[in-house]
């Protein structure tokens, strides 16, 4: 994928803090960056996203990657499963998050959430009932607002990605193990 967009110019202190953090200046940032209000603000409510604690934060990770994957932002779950080992999160797990419906490392409780994620990802929605309630019951009424804001958090910033031809820019190369890539579905293009 080619960006659609050139690279803006960032300040200065802004680039030096992301590269102290991330090793290099994400380029969905420097896309965005061209309304600067728009980066600060998606940057702000990123990073107050990113703080919540009331769910788990390897439920959170994984939801994040089921989402990537099934949109197709490899950008995403380049940097997630980055962000997954900066977190000591699971590794063996978040790698096999691309192909978590047949891989056998999950829980019952990561692949509901999972399905979750998927299912508000659809276009239209396909979360069910039984699927909510289910989780309700074992996350608590706090914990699952939070995961279902971030998983639409999610959905915003992986479609922002994908139109803006933000790709994979090779941040998991520090991690040991390689993603999973997804499987081929109908309709649905490999994402790494």
């Amino acid at each position: 994928m080619t960006l659609r967009l050139p690279k803006a110019e960032l300040p200065a202190e802004l680039a030096a803090n992301m590269i102290e953090q991330f090793g290099a200046v994400p380029e969905n940032v420097e896309v965005v960056w061209h309304s600067p209000h728009v980066a600060q603000d998606s940057l702000e409510f990123g990073g107050k996203v990113g703080a919540w604690d009331a769910a788990d934060a390897s439920l959170k990770s994984f939801a994040h990657m089921a989402v990537a994957a099934q949109v197709g932002c490899s950008w995403c779950l380049d940097a997630g499963y980055f962000l997954a080992r900066n977190e000591q999160l699971d590794l063996a797990k978040a790698s096999q998050v691309p192909r978590w419906r047949t891989s056998e490392v999950f829980t019952p409780l990561e692949r509901d959430v999972m399905e979750y994620a998927e299912a508000m990802t659809d276009t239209p929605m396909t979360v069910t009932d039984e699927q909510y309630a289910s989780l309700l019951d074992r996350l608590g009424p706090a914990a699952m607002v939070e995961l279902t804001t971030v998983i639409a958090y999610v959905n915003l910033a992986t479609r922002v990605n994908v139109a803006n031809g933000v790709s994979s820019q090779g941040f998991s190369d520090a991690c040991e193990i390689p993603l999973a890539t997804r499987p081929e579905a109908s309709g649905v293009a490999s994402t790494a």
